[in-house]
């Protein structure tokens, strides 16, 4: 790659008889320290430290379970499976020079960012888990702790490596997900100039080792620190505790992987979203050039976005979605297990990180069944949505399969022999509840239905309309996820109650644990659906980089079609995201009051919201929705001004750029962006994490006052109510309403209402514009904040109890 005039000085000639030149943005290594100390490790040091992991982590995992020595197993043949798709995506060509070149930019820009962003967010963890260390090692213990001899000492400790763990998992999961987008892009371009087929296979196998790395390491996470704290603490010997307690020990993982997640998705989020409205409102508005055209400035910024905000941003996303549906699945079913006195509860406790196994075999099957795309000649081939649509069939089936034997294996008790089958039927609920999401969102994204069709048929009477249509739309696709959400809940629910599972008054106690197994049904393809998501972005940069490599316009049609198919993905995985996080955040509720009641022995089972401070602090839960949104979506507006003034004063001073006589400086752009997001995620980011802290501290203070021991929990209690739900509406509104402007923008796009360049495209533009934060960033970050608020209040929980 070139350095700045480096062209001139090799004779190179002109911008205009090189148009497709482009400057090296890096001027160091940008990968992160722990990837240049692995890429400059000996080969047999490598394989010898690896296999040392393997035996110890096995060891480990013998000495406490054989159900976790399946998981260990599984988890460890789906790296290695991981590993050949990898193998297999890097071994296609990257195509001609100047496809490279591009792909060099992106990459450059991408792992810049990347290093600067996840150096900030692990200094103010590295600070965080100080405050969490000071707090634990002055607060109370709960009698079983204390009954097991586990100290204020240990206990802390035990939390803030579970926490910085937590961090750091997710950190490397955000890492995976963009170390492959960014090789990945330039192989789909240029598979895309020989066959829309090959060029689907990459980019749908590049993100599945994405998401089967995320996935298999989220549970192979929990799995080994469970096994080791089941060691070191001698979980069930006579003198240590009980494996029911085991869980709570694990909150901080859960509370470091939100934490990485929420700043992750938010800078990530304002960065590619301020390039992108910034690129579009210079280049298509005024300017009238194309999409990812090389002449706008900000072209490669827009580029590098979708690369930290979609890949990087929703691996850590995903990450977090897992490890705290786990977690609070964990607690949950080793309450129960406490309740009804089983004598084994082993298969309760570890059943989720079974379930998520059996999600990255059934997720891998799916990914395989793709290769049978059928193909007409070489430019054209079946709808690429049916084809992922038909490969998330298989994974579905067969994730019935499995979620049944593995009920049978682990959930079966002499106590209530049909529980098993009832709790079968909860995951039944939340597979089928997450294959209705699915559909849902495309149906209000996708601009084969009529709602985007709609949105565009507006714009063609102007920018006002589009708006007024969109907002209509996003406001009225909130009705059906709600209602399948809510059925849901209490089917579940009410399928776990019958269980036949009672405690030692003969009261049935499986029905939060009957919400926990359908949340962990849904979840139980997100392998694959998260291989969906990562296609988005990819197929978005493989569509940039043949844009600006000026490839033939049959290339950019098969590349128009994987992005607007990865637009409608990127949309139905944030749908599916969206309802894992309510039901997520249910669990993590219900968990939330079962630790505060081990804490103070008080009975904590229901928020009476008629007492005033209850309903305050929901009060102040719905306006911390509204107020992260508002910030969210200002931070992309402020920076995009930046960008806009930028590039429009680089068209204004070099008007040789219009005519390849000049280049644009790139660079500026991406200087630009990446330190404008660092700077704005910090506010919305720590709202989030301080505004329980103070509502929990505030109110206990006053229930010391008025003589009420569990106010400060019950405010925090109300404010957790009111946030998911309110934050729950508030994305759903937000993701789609983006999502249908976006593909309307692109139904126009594609020839419909007079194509590219008309009024309708303007006024689709426009629209595209308002719903880039909305669906890029705020959208994603509020599920990303409702489940961080209950995995703080886990983690924060002394603080607001009597001492």
């Amino acid at each position: 790659m070139m350095e700045d005039g480096q062209d001139a000085e090799n004779g190179m000639g002109s911008y205009q008889e090189k148009p497709r030149t482009f400057p090296a943005l890096r001027t160091k290594s940008t990968a992160p320290f722990f990837v240049r100390f692995i890429y400059n490790m000996d080969k047999r040091v490598y394989y010898l430290l690896t296999a040392f992991s393997l035996v110890a982590m096995f060891y480990v995992g013998v000495r406490t379970s054989s159900i976790i020595v399946f998981v260990f197993a599984v988890c460890t043949l789906s790296i290695f499976f991981a590993t050949y798709l990898s193998s297999w995506v890097l071994a296609k060509d990257e195509g001609p020079p100047e496809m490279v070149q591009i792909s060099d930019a992106i990459r450059d820009g991408a792992e810049g960012f990347f290093r600067t962003q996840y150096g900030a967010i692990t200094n103010m963890a590295v600070v965080l888990a100080f405050g969490i260390l000071g707090i634990y090692l002055f607060r109370r213990s709960t009698p079983q702790q204390e009954a097991a001899g586990i100290d204020k000492a240990t206990s802390a400790f035990i939390t803030v490596l579970s926490f910085l763990l937590g961090a750091l998992c997710s950190g490397i999961a955000g890492y995976v997900g963009m170390w492959v987008s960014v090789r990945a892009n330039v192989r789909v371009s240029s598979a895309a100039r020989r066959s829309a087929r090959e060029a689907l296979l990459i980019a749908v196998r590049a993100g599945g080792f994405s998401a089967l790395i995320v996935v298999g390491m989220t549970v192979l996470g929990v799995a080994v620190l469970y096994a080791v704290f089941y060691v070191y603490l001698n979980v069930d010997s006579p003198t240590g505790m009980k494996a029911t307690e085991l869980p709570l020990l694990l909150v901080g993982y859960g509370f470091g992987a939100s934490f990485v997640a929420l700043f992750a998705q938010l800078g990530g989020g304002i960065y590619t979203k301020a390039a992108d409205v910034g690129a579009d409102l210079v280049g298509k508005v005024e300017q009238g050039i194309p999409e990812d055209d090389p002449r706008n400035p900000a072209v490669i910024a827009d580029l590098v976005g979708d690369n930290v905000g979609d890949c990087a941003a929703r691996g850590a996303d995903l990450f977090e979605s897992i490890a705290a549906e786990i977690i609070s699945a964990m607690i949950l079913g080793g309450t129960m297990v406490k309740r009804c006195k089983l004598e084994d509860a082993s298969g309760f406790i570890l059943f989720p990180l079974v379930v998520h196994s059996f999600d990255l075999v059934v997720s891998a099957i799916g990914i395989l069944s793709i290769k049978n795309a059928r193909e007409v000649g070489t430019k054209y081939m079946e709808d690429p949505m049916a084809v992922l649509q038909r490969g998330y069939s298989v994974a579905v089936v067969l994730a019935v399969i499995t979620f049944g034997a593995s009920t049978r294996w682990l959930l079966y008790t002499e106590q209530a022999p049909t529980a098993w089958f009832h709790f079968a039927l909860c995951g039944l609920v939340g597979i089928i509840t997450a294959y209705l999401f699915v559909w849902i969102s495309q149906y209000y994204t996708d601009y084969k239905y009529e709602p985007v069709r709609l949105v565009a048929l507006a714009s063609s009477t102007g920018h006002g309309t589009n708006i007024i249509a969109g907002v209509g739309l996003g406001l009225e696709s909130t009705a059906m996820p709600v209602l399948v959400i809510s059925v849901a809940i209490v089917s579940a629910y009410w399928l776990g109650r019958t269980s036949g599972l009672v405690d030692s008054k003969g009261a049935p106690v499986g029905g939060l644990f009957g919400t926990a197994i359908a949340t962990m049904g849904m979840l139980s393809t997100a392998a694959y659906v998260l291989t969906m998501d990562m296609f988005g972005p990819i197929a978005d940069n493989a569509g940039g980089i043949v844009e600006m490599s000026q490839q033939p316009e049959s290339v950019r049609d098969i590349t128009d079609v994987l992005d607007a198919v990865g637009n409608t993905t990127k949309a139905t995985t944030k749908g599916f995201a969206i309802g894992s996080a309510a039901l997520a955040s249910f669990l993590l509720f219900s968990a939330y009051m079962d630790e505060v009641s081990s804490f103070t022995q008080i009975s904590f089972t229901e928020v009476d919201i008629a007492i005033p401070e209850v309903f305050v602090g929901g009060l102040l839960g719905a306006m911390l929705i509204f107020v992260f949104s508002a910030w969210s979506c200002a931070a992309v507006g402020k920076t995009a001004q930046e960008v806009v003034n930028e590039v429009r004063r680089q068209f204004a001073e070099r008007p040789g750029i219009m005519t390849y006589q000049d280049k644009p400086d790139y660079g500026r752009c991406v200087s630009i962006v990446a330190k404008a997001s660092l700077r704005e995620m910090i506010k919305p980011g720590v709202l989030a994490v301080i505004s329980p802290i103070i509502v929990g501290v505030v109110f206990r203070i006053v229930g010391v006052y008025t003589e009420q021991p569990l106010l400060g929990a019950k405010a925090v209690a109300g404010m957790l109510m009111f946030a998911t739900v309110s934050g729950i509406l508030m994305a759903l509104f937000l993701n789609t309403a983006g999502g249908a402007w976006d593909n309307a923008k692109k139904f126009i796009e594609s020839g419909a209402l007079g194509g590219k360049g008309s009024e309708a495209h303007k006024a689709a533009v426009t629209g595209d514009t308002v719903g880039d934060p909305f669906k890029d960033t705020a959208g994603p970050s509020l599920h990303v904040l409702i489940k961080m608020l209950s995995t703080i209040t886990l983690v924060m929980a002394p603080l607001f109890l009597e001492s």
